[in-house]
């Protein structure tokens, strides 16, 4: 069975989760959490993504990032999670899994979208109970210590998708409705 590719559009931003190999706390250790947070920052400067939101919890990592237009969305998790990889077994050596395969995805529809998903982000670390605060934990976006990217301007002021106003060209080759008859109930067999 093969897995089904991500949608991806060009300059859209994401929500992304993945976790680590059979569930394990990885990142607890902190050593290897540091690494994985020098490598999220260290693709970000290099350009292959913005960087909106994360956070790295003891087994999974959260996310809202926009690739580039030249690096595709599994490109992006891609630098990610094999560069954390490396590094890590660089440092530590070894070779054990570190990554579950694959990552899910959320395509961010709009602001308020995007600020329902950021603020799981940051509350993520809280919920699990491993802080109090959201800014007290290290290895999060709530953190004040990270110059993170802001919202892309194709997000800002933009109503809910449900309300959205379309505005480009008719489709070519449709043709409208006519309006429905009002319909006065069923009438009887008489």
């Amino acid at each position: 069975m093969t897995t089904p590719a991500h949608r991806t559009a060009p300059g859209a931003s994401y929500f992304v989760t993945t976790k680590c190999w059979e569930g394990r706390n990885a990142f607890q250790v902190t050593e290897i959490a540091e690494i994985l947070l020098n490598t999220l920052f260290h693709y970000r400067d290099s350009g292959g993504y913005l960087l909106h939101e994360f956070v790295i919890m003891p087994d999974h990592l959260h996310l809202i990032l926009t690739p580039n237009l030249q690096t595709s969305l599994e490109k992006a998790v891609q630098l990610i999670k094999g560069g954390s990889s490396h590094r890590i077994h660089k440092k530590r050596g070894g070779r054990r899994e570190i990554w579950q395969v694959g990552f899910h995805d959320w395509t961010i529809r709009d602001l308020d979208d995007w600020n329902a998903k950021a603020n799981y982000i940051r509350m993520n670390p809280v919920k699990a109970r491993l802080c109090e605060r959201s800014e007290d934990w290290p290895y999060s976006s709530a953190n004040a210590n990270f110059s993170l990217d802001g919202v892309p301007g194709r997000y800002q002021n933009l109503p809910s998708g449900a309300k959205a106003h379309f505005t480009g060209p008719p489709t070519p080759g449709l043709k409208s409705r006519p309006p429905k008859e009002k319909e006065f109930g069923k009438r009887g067999g008489v």
